[in-house]
C-alpha cells in the first residue's frame, strides 16, 4: 500500500497510555466476540445437535484462528493501515484520499462514490447491532447457573442500553478513562481462562493446522459450511475498527496492541473454548462461560457486561465521529454536535443521531431477544463494508504508484476471502441479515439525497446570482443607505453575490459601510494549518471575500476564521467591530417536472434541509449577531 504512516507514531518511544487507548477503543469489539463467536460456529457445524462433534469443535477454531490471522493481521494490521489520509483512517477518509466527493454522475468516480457511502452507511447498521449483541451475550451469562433468569436477559440488557444512551449527552470522558484498564484485565481474563482450557484437553491445539478448517468444510456439506463460515466471521467483526480509529492512535500502538495482547489472548480463549467442547460436548449452550470455575460465574457476568458496554461505547463514538465527517463532506445535513470535552477533540456528541442509533438498537433487541437471533443479522453487513473497504485500497494503492499486478494479487486475494464471508453471511439474509442492510440502505439514501439535492440548489442559485462586478456598478448607481459597522454575508460559493445579500439590498436599500462575503470550505485532508486557513479578495473599497479551509475532522467557526484572517494579516482588525452576520435562509420547494430527482426524493431532501442544524449555529456564530434573509427555491 503506501509507506506512509500516521503522523501519531513518529519515532519515539511508545507510550503506555497510547496502548491502553487502543485497547478500549479499538479493540472493544472484537475482544468481546469469544461471548458468542465460537458458540455460534459450533451450533452450525453441529446442525443444532446438543453435543459438539469433535470435527467440528477443531475445525471451528482452526477456521476462526486463520480468520483473525488472515483478515485482521495481514490485511488490516499489515496492509489496510497503510492507506492513511495525513494520519487518519476510516471509510469516509478513503473517500477523500481517492477524490470522489466532486465526482460527476454517472461516472466510474461517481460510481466508486455511491459504493464508498453504501460502506459508510454500514456502519450505522454496524453501529445499531454491536451494543445489543454483546450486551446481550454477555447477560445471557445468567442462565448458565440459573436458567429460570433467563427471561429477565432482554429486560437487563434493555435498561444496560438505555443507560448507555443517556449518558452519551454528560461524555465520555470519565468513562473513557476505564477503558484501557477494565479492557486490559478482560483480555488477561480471556488469557487465563484459554489456558485452563487448553490444558484440559492439549488435542485442541491440532486446530493451529489450517488443513483441519479446510478438510471440515469441504466434507461437511456447502449447507453446513456456509453457515459455520458465516458464524465464525463473528470472531472478526470490530476489525475494521482498527482502521477507523487510526487517526486517535496511529498505527504503531494499534498493531502492537494486537499482536502483543489482543491476538493471543483472542487465540488462546477460542483454544480453550474448544478444549472445553472436546471435554465436555454438552457445554455447546455456552462454551465461554463453561471455561470458568463454578464460583467465577457471576463476577465474570460483571466484568463481561462492563466489556460489552465499552465495546458498545466505542462503536457509538464511531458513529458519532463519522457522522461529523460526513457533514464536514457534504454527505449528511448539518446537525447539532456537542464538544464534551474542553480539552480533547474528537469527544462529540450528537443528539440526533444517538436517539435514532438507541431506537435502532433496542428495537433490534426487542425483535431478535437473544445473541443467537442476532448473530444472523451481525455478519453481513461488515462482510460487505470489509470487502468495500478492500477494494477502496486497492483503489488507493493503484493511485500511489504501486505496481498494478502486485496490486491485484494481493488486494484480490482478500477480496477473495471477504467475498467468501459475505457470501456465507448473505445466507442468513432472511434470519436478520436484512435488519442491519436496512438501516444501511435508508442512510446510504439519505446521503446521495442529500448530495444530490445540494448540487440542484446550487446549480438555481448560480443561476439567480449576480456577477461580482453587475452588483458593484449597481451599487454606484443606487441611492444606498450606507449603515455602520461590518456586514458579512455566508455564501456556499467562492465567487458570484450570494442571494441574500442581493436580496438585503434590493429590499431594503441599505448596506453596510464595510462587507465581508465569507464562505467556509471542507477540503479533503483531515486538518488545515492555521497559516493556509484564510484567503481574502479586496473586490472594492472595504468589500472583501474571504475564504475559510477547514480540514473533515475539523469544526468550522466564523468567528475563529475571522480572528485567523485579523492575526494574519489579511484583514483589517475594525472589521470585526459592530459585526453583523447574515444568513440565507432558503425554502426548498420540489417541483414536479422532469429535471432533478423523483418528486419523493425531492420531498425528502426539503424535510432533511427544513430539520437540518440552522445555518449560524453550525458555524458557531453567536445568536444576537445572526440575522437571516430567507428566499425560496424550486428544485
Amino acid at each position: 500500500m503506501s509507506g506512509r504512516e500516521s503522523g501519531h507514531e513518529g519515532h519515539g518511544r511508545l507510550k503506555p497510555t497510547l496502548l491502553l487507548g487502543a485497547l478500549g477503543i479499538v479493540y472493544g469489539d472484537i475482544g468481546t466476540s469469544p461471548l458468542y463467536a465460537f458458540k455460534e460456529a459450533v451450533r452450525a457445524a453441529s446442525q443444532g445437535a446438543q453435543s459438539a462433534d469433535p470435527a467440528a469443535v477443531i475445525g471451528a477454531v482452526s477456521l476462526i484462528l486463520w480468520a483473525l490471522i488472515l483478515i485482521v493481521s495481514l490485511k488490516y494490521a499489515v496492509l489496510i493501515l497503510r492507506a492513511d489520509n495525513r494520519g487518519e483512517g476510516g471509510i469516509v477518509a478513503m473517500l477523500a484520499l481517492l477524490g470522489a466527493r466532486h465526482a460527476k454522475p454517472g461516472s466510474w468516480q461517481g460510481w466508486l462514490l455511491v459504493v464508498g457511502l453504501v460502506g459508510a452507511a454500514l456502519l450505522y447498521g454496524d453501529g445499531a447491532i454491536t451494543p445489543a449483541i454483546s450486551v446481550l451475550s454477555a447477560i445471557e451469562g445468567l442462565k448458565v447457573d440459573a436458567p429460570a433468569l433467563g427471561r429477565y436477559v432482554v429486560p437487563i440488557t434493555i435498561v444496560i442500553l438505555v443507560a448507555l444512551f443517556l449518558v452519551q449527552s454528560k461524555g465520555v470522558a470519565f468513562i473513557g478513562r476505564m477503558f484501557g484498564p477494565v479492557m486490559l484485565v478482560w483480555f488477561l481474563v480471556l488469557t487465563l481462562m484459554g489456558l485452563g482450557g487448553i490444558l484440559q484437553k492439549p488435542e485442541i491445539l491440532a486446530a493451529a493446522n489450517p488443513f483441519r478448517a479446510i478438510d471440515f468444510l469441504v466434507h461437511a456439506g456447502w449447507g453446513v459450511s456456509f453457515a459455520m463460515l458465516g458464524a465464525a466471521f463473528l470472531a472478526v467483526t470490530g476489525g475494521e475498527a482498527m482502521y477507523a480509529d487510526l487517526g486517535h492512535f496511529g498505527a504503531k500502538p494499534i498493531r502492537v496492541a494486537w499482536f502483543a495482547l489482543v491476538l493471543p489472548a483472542l487465540v488462546v480463549n477460542y483454544f480453550g473454548q474448544g478444549a472445553v467442547l472436546l471435554a465436555e460436548p454438552d457445554a455447546i449452550e455456552n462454551p465461554f462461560y463453561r471455561l470458568a470455575p463454578d464460583w467465577a460465574h457471576y463476577p465474570l457476568i460483571g466484568l463481561a457486561t462492563l466489556a460489552t458496554v465499552i465495546a458498545s461505547q466505542a462503536i457509538i463514538s464511531g458513529v458519532f465521529s463519522l457522522t461529523q465527517q460526513a457533514i464536514q463532506l457534504g454527505f449528511l445535513p448539518a446537525m447539532r454536535i456537542v464538544q464534551t470535552a474542553s480539552d480533547e477533540r474528537g469527544q462529540i456528541y450528537v443528539p440526533a443521531v444517538n436517539w435514532l442509533l438507541a431506537a435502532a438498537t433496542l428495537t433490534a433487541v426487542l425483535l431478535f431477544e437473544t445473541s443467537d437471533a442476532l448473530a444472523g443479522a451481525y455478519g453481513i453487513a461488515v462482510s460487505l463494508l470489509m470487502a468495500i473497504t478492500t477494494l477502496l485500497a486497492a483503489l488507493i494503492a493503484h493511485k500511489w504508484g504501486y505496481n498494478l499486478l502486485a496490486v491485484i494479487a494481493v488486494n484480490g486475494f482478500f477480496l477473495c476471502i471477504d467475498l467468501v464471508f459475505l457470501g456465507a453471511n448473505s445466507v442468513k439474509l432472511f434470519e436478520g441479515g436484512w435488519f442491519p442492510l436496512l438501516l444501511a440502505a435508508i442512510i446510504a439514501l439519505m446521503m446521495l439525497t442529500w448530495r444530490k439535492g445540494n448540487r440542484l440548489v446550487e446549480q438555481a442559485r448560480s443561476g439567480l446570482r449576480l456577477p461580482e462586478p453587475v452588483f458593484l456598478s449597481h451599487l454606484q448607481h443606487q441611492e444606498i443607505v450606507r449603515l455602520p459597522g461590518t456586514g458579512a454575508f455566508l455564501s456556499s460559493a467562492t465567487h458570484g453575490i450570494p442571494l441574500h445579500l442581493s436580496r438585503f439590498v434590493e429590499r431594503s436599500h441599505a448596506l453596510h459601510r464595510r462587507v465581508l462575503i465569507v464562505t467556509a470550505l471542507y477540503e479533503e485532508t483531515p486538518t488545515v494549518p492555521q497559516s493556509e486557513r484564510a484567503r481574502v479578495t479586496l473586490l472594492a473599497p472595504d468589500f472583501y471575500r474571504l475564504v475559510l479551509r477547514y480540514g473533515f475532522m475539523e469544526d468550522a467557526s466564523i468567528p475563529e476564521g475571522l480572528r485567523c484572517a485579523v492575526e494574519h494579516r489579511h484583514l483589517p482588525a475594525p472589521l470585526l467591530d459592530d459585526l453583523t452576520v447574515f444568513v440565507g435562509h432558503e425554502t426548498i420547494i420540489p417541483k414536479s417536472d422532469q429535471r432533478g430527482m423523483m418528486p419523493w426524493r425531492e420531498t425528502l431532501f426539503a424535510f432533511m434541509q427544513r430539520n437540518a442544524e440552522r445555518t449560524g449555529a453550525f458555524f458557531c456564530v453567536p445568536t444576537r449577531q445572526v440575522v437571516e434573509v430567507g428566499t425560496e427555491i424550486e428544485i
